[in-house]
């Protein structure tokens, strides 16, 4: 059941993601404004029985997000949801201004429209984990998180650039540092490959810590093998997330399979 969650809110992701390939998502208000309605489900407002697909859709998910969940991991992924959600209009300011901004405005819009946050919690859930809000909130754990966010980003930056490119996104680190550097195509590549090779040296270095943070905090047997294996899922999600990302037609062939101008779903899901 799980995994069954995991697999649905993942399918989400794609499908939802690509409504803004369309000119939707050149229209920072209209934006807003259907993923507001979003935003309403996770903090409780029902989808209605005459909601659209998409609303109806996320609401289930949220539904079964929730369902069994410790208060704690509801409220920290109800942020997750609406971080993600919210920066979808940013992202949209992004293609109507058609530069790209500084590094700081691409990590606090990238980090949002990544959603990876969410796939971790996801992750941390499937796992049946309780990870004690001392531990979660412990320096090596969020440096270790923001890492799995940034390092997934990271490489996704790299292999979806030219279908990126090609339908006007500017929120790709590899056109930051051309525009802000003036760094060439090669120079912002290699400089995204050495950013995510020293991000993983990090983590793997604040992960040799975790068990004694635990035994500092005097957590129990039970509570220390759920933040190591909590660890474990996201050292698991950046490999995973690689080594899909390396495969899929959505980057490998994206450009032979649609046109570069056009939506990468062709049907509409969001309410007009």
């Amino acid at each position: 059941m799980a995994l069954d969650l995991c697999t649905d809110a993942m399918a989400f992701f794609f499908v939802f993601d690509d409504q803004f390939d369309a000119p939707l998502g050149r229209d920072p208000a209209r934006v807003a404004a259907v993923c507001q309605d979003l935003i309403d489900i996770v903090h409780g407002a029902p989808a209605g029985p005459g909601a659209d697909a998409c609303p109806r859709a996320f609401s289930d998910i949220w539904t079964r997000c929730r369902h069994g969940a410790h208060p704690g991991w509801v409220a920290r992924s109800a942020h997750e949801w609406e971080y993600y959600f919210a920066t979808q209009a940013h992202e949209s300011i992004g293609r109507t201004r058609g530069t790209p901004g500084d590094l700081e405005t691409y990590l606090q819009v990238r980090r949002g429209i990544a959603g990876t946050a969410v796939p971790l919690s996801l992750g941390e859930r499937a796992a049946g984990l309780c990870v004690p809000a001392a531990a979660f909130h412990s320096p090596q754990l969020r440096l270790m998180r923001d890492i799995a966010v940034d390092v997934s980003m990271m490489c996704n930056d790299v292999y979806s650039l030219e279908k990126e490119e090609a339908r006007g996104d500017v929120d790709n680190l590899v056109l930051v540092s051309e525009h802000a550097d003036g760094a060439t195509r090669e120079e912002a590549v290699a400089a995204a490959r050495e950013g995510v090779a020293r991000r993983t040296r990090r983590f793997t270095e604040l992960a040799a810590e975790v068990p004694g943070v635990c035994a500092q905090l005097g957590l129990t047997a039970r509570e220390t093998a759920d933040v190591r294996a909590y660890a474990d899922v996201m050292a698991s999600w950046m490999s995973g997330y690689h080594a899909w990302q390396t495969r899929t037609r959505r980057y490998t062939a994206a450009l032979d399979v649609l046109p570069g101008t056009g939506p990468g779903y062709f049907d509409e899901i969001l309410p007009p």
